[in-house]
């Protein structure tokens, strides 16, 4: 079956920097497109970035632009999110997910990875 797995979420103070990975496993990740969304307690789950299959696409809300980096090897079937500048309100759980369609910034994908947890400290 189709699994996605993040790892790399962890404690980080307010400036740093986290990489977040989401292997992807049960499906031909290239003919994918893929997407990080992330959900703070008691808030919505938020659009965080998102990349077309081929990573010659990229799209990221304001709140993240030039801090986050969404890339992807489709050899190793990952897709990875750099986080730099961290802030604590970037504090959430983190979720990879994967779409057959296209790339877009609604939560409407195809699959969805377990979340890892980041937390910024001030």
């Amino acid at each position: 079956q189709v699994q996605l797995v993040e790892s790399g979420g962890g404690l980080v103070q307010a400036g740093g920097s986290l990489r977040l990975s989401c292997a992807a496993s049960g499906l031909t990740f290239r003919n994918y497109a893929a997407g990080w969304f992330r959900q703070a307690p008691g808030k919505e789950r938020e659009f965080v970035a998102t990349i077309n299959w081929s990573g010659t696409r990229t799209y990221y809300p304001n709140s993240v632009k030039g801090r986050f980096i969404i890339s992807r090897d489709n050899v190793k079937n990952t897709v990875y999110l750099q986080m730099n500048s961290l802030k604590p309100e970037d504090t959430a759980v983190y979720y990879c997910a994967a779409d057959g369609t296209s790339m877009n910034s609604n939560p409407n994908y195809d699959y969805w990875g377990q979340g890892t947890q980041v937390t910024v400290s001030s």
